[in-house]
């Protein structure tokens, strides 16, 4: 498949006479794709049921014959102020009961059933009007759902469908207090009609309550995706995205990529870097303009997953942000190496945001590809540097990984809801894990929780995964490579409970973890072998083989054949030290990489990304800072 270029366009916001100059110079720059409405709805509809569809007609027109295709996007994430009149009710409400307000964006609540009606009214209305136009080539439903804070609502509406969400789960009051252990703490509901949300409780809720309540806000998602797309596939054959994020871990991202045909999503990695990944002073410091090595890479890995192959980056950053605790300037040639690396990944698209850069509103300080005087930035030259490579390597397919590691939505809510120590997090425990992978010069595929067919890899890894399903722990039991399990693993029933037998009740490997304890950070269990457990460790009581211990004792690595279980949450050294041993007995060569010096096998290249901000020279060759370089395997 053809990879290609776009970008993010808001023809509402520039006066009509500019555009046809701007889609000219967006096609001569090289891009082929071009969003464009998802933030519209007030221009769409000015006044409650009087559409206004002329300007959008001309823009799609004018952008067309330039020979741009359209990603037309619903414009949900911005109900217009005549809307909140009409539902003064459909706001979500923060957990301490106080309204998310009109004046921004994403000011609805997922389980309001009437403003779910005007989204479905609007999504009919423009899948009906541009199912034909042959310049939308693609959808895109709402924009970024979960950004700021917004998957779960505690407001009346949210109480209601939570409501009947429960009574459908679980058919009976009764069934549902036996379900959560409601005779603890006098607890028990005669009526579904007595449950309210976790919130506001004296000290913590139930956690069963809190688990019920994020499976049920995140299938709220789902259902409202799922209206959008079954109303455009009704009128239009062209393919449907979302435009994830990075860290978002607040709904189950691939159930709504269940109903979408692409799933992309929005890399900002200097803003990630700032704000929201987990680094010391000194790394921050070394990567403060080029973004942290892995970050971009597992995002790449993991929504390839999530869309079965086919993926986009719908926002790229071009230059610097604005909503970062600090925004700096990117190093020169980053805009073109995070492309690449999308590429490289397996990306169709990556498309920049945004085309000009606004010079008014909350985002006004955020760069485009050109200065608000329309000058081109510091990206709109990488960008064509990009676009000419592309016509020269246009086909870049993904390689089948030796290494998969599982990540599943619903453990980081688990953890969330009952972290045990105040540092535990899954997203980073499962990170940690994919750093190690891609710090070794691997190729990693991402695999969702309920995966039934582990034989095309040599290594799977399933760290912190709350309840392991009954498909992967089928696959699991007849794999033939190396399996590590842990730690945290298989340690919660579905309704949070405390299994029996205890965990980690794997297939073959006889073991019970007898006890578990959270250390503060300077409070490492160091390891026989080198290296720490941090953060989390298990005390096992265990006959299977012990392949490692602590350095007081006890068992810190197990295994049964090829299936092990790993105690405790290693430090850096610790997880590199141990997947080199487990890639060995798994036949899997490595090849250790250089700080910052990342490595990407295609079908066809092997691909070298610089992430440093000094020159790095690796197998003969020197490679720039903010440097891409790729040869053909050989023969």
């Amino acid at each position: 498949m053809k990879r290609t270029l776009g970008v993010c366009y808001y023809p509402e916001q520039w006066p009509q006479s500019q555009w046809a100059e701007d889609a000219q110079r967006m096609a001569d720059l090289g891009l082929t794709w071009v969003r464009i409405g998802e933030f519209a709805w007030a221009r769409m509809e000015p006044t409650p049921g009087k559409f206004d569809w002329a300007w959008l007609d001309q823009a799609i027109e004018t952008l067309g014959n330039a020979g741009l295709r359209v990603v037309l996007g619903t414009p949900t994430a911005t109900p217009p102020r005549w809307m909140l009149t009409k539902h003064p009710d459909m706001l979500a409400l923060d957990q301490n009961g106080q309204p998310r307000g009109f004046g921004s964006r994403r000011h609805y609540c997922f389980s309001h059933r009437p403003y779910r009606a005007e989204c479905a009214r609007i999504v009919t209305a423009l899948a009906e009007r541009y199912c034909s136009n042959p310049h939308v080539a693609a959808w895109q439903t709402d924009n970024e759902y979960g950004c700021h804070d917004t998957t779960l609502s505690y407001s009346a509406a949210a109480t209601h469908a939570f409501r009947d969400w429960l009574a459908q789960r679980y058919q009976s009051p009764q069934a549902l207090n036996r379900a959560w252990g409601n005779v603890f703490w006098s607890m028990d509901y005669a009526s579904f009609d007595e449950i309210d949300l976790p919130n506001l409780t004296v000290t913590e809720p139930n956690p069963a309550h809190v688990m019920s309540f994020r499976r049920f806000a995140s299938d709220e998602v789902v259902s409202f995706n799922r209206a959008q797309t079954d109303i455009i596939r009704k009128h239009s054959a062209a393919p449907i995205a979302h435009n994830y994020m990075g860290q978002i871990t607040d709904f189950d991202h691939f159930a709504v990529g269940a109903d979408l045909d692409i799933a992309a999503w929005d890399a900002y990695p200097l803003g990630f870097l700032s704000d929201r990944l987990p680094a010391t002073p000194e790394h921050r410091k070394r990567f403060v303009r080029q973004g942290d090595p892995d970050f971009q890479a597992f995002h790449h890995d993991l929504y390839r997953a999530v869309g079965r192959g086919r993926w986009w980056i719908m926002e790229q950053q071009p230059g610097p942000v604005n909503w970062a605790p600090w925004n700096p300037d990117p190093l020169p040639g980053m805009a073109r190496l995070w492309a690449w690396e999308a590429f490289a990944h397996g990306a169709e698209a990556v498309c920049y945001f945004r085309w000009r850069q606004a010079s008014f509103a909350q985002e006004q300080m955020h760069a485009g590809l050109l200065r608000p005087d329309s000058v081109p930035a510091q990206a709109y030259e990488e960008t064509a540097q990009v676009a000419a490579e592309l016509a020269q390597i246009p086909d870049v397919s993904t390689a089948r990984a030796d290494a998969a590691l599982v990540f599943d939505y619903a453990s980081a809510w688990a953890w969330e809801t009952q972290p045990q120590g105040r540092d535990f997090s899954y997203f980073r425990l499962v990170f940690d894990a994919y750093k190690a992978l891609r710090k070794l010069g691997l190729n990693i595929d991402i695999l969702p929780p309920d995966t039934a067919d582990l034989s095309a890899y040599k290594l799977v890894l399933a760290p912190g995964v709350a309840t392991l399903s009954a498909p992967f722990l089928d696959a699991l039991a007849i794999h033939q490579g190396i399996a590590l399990i842990g730690p945290r693993s298989n340690s919660k029933t579905a309704e949070f409970a405390i299994p029996l037998p205890l965990p980690p009740n794997l297939p073959g490997l006889t073991a019970t973890v007898a006890r578990v304890e959270s250390l503060p950070p300077d409070v490492p269990v160091p390891l026989t072998a080198g290296g720490n457990f941090l953060h989390w460790r298990e005390k096992l009581e265990a006959t299977a083989e012990v392949i490692e211990t602590t350095e007081d004792g006890w068992p810190a690595l197990i295994r049964a054949d090829g299936l092990h279980y790993l105690a405790g949450w290693p430090d850096e050294a610790a997880f590199t030290r141990l997947l080199t041993s487990l890639c060995h007995k798994a036949g899997i060569e490595t090849d250790p990489l250089p700080e910052g010096l990342r490595r990407r096998d295609s079908a066809t290249h092997r691909f070298l990304f610089n992430y440093n901000a000094v020159p790095v020279e690796w197998g003969g060759e020197i490679i720039p800072p903010a440097g891409v370089s790729w040869q053909p395997h050989q023969a």
